[in-house]
């Protein structure tokens, strides 16, 4: 996995993602398993979409 997913997206995926997961949570709905995306896209800093699509946002 190459990395393709910049600084500043990586913590806005991160912190979108334990948002919609804490959403989620609170009220009981299993539509906060979606946080689940940009959150681990963030995390690996990789996204399979920006690779099939040849998008990067890291800097170099």
């Amino acid at each position: 996995m190459k990395i393709n997913v910049g600084r500043n997206e990586r913590m806005l995926r991160v912190i979108a993602g334990l948002i919609i997961i804490g959403v989620g949570v609170y009220y009981q709905s299993w539509w906060g398993v979606i946080g689940i995306v940009p959150l681990l896209t963030g995390l690996f800093r990789f996204c399979p979409l920006y690779s099939m699509l040849g998008i990067s946002t890291r800097g170099r």
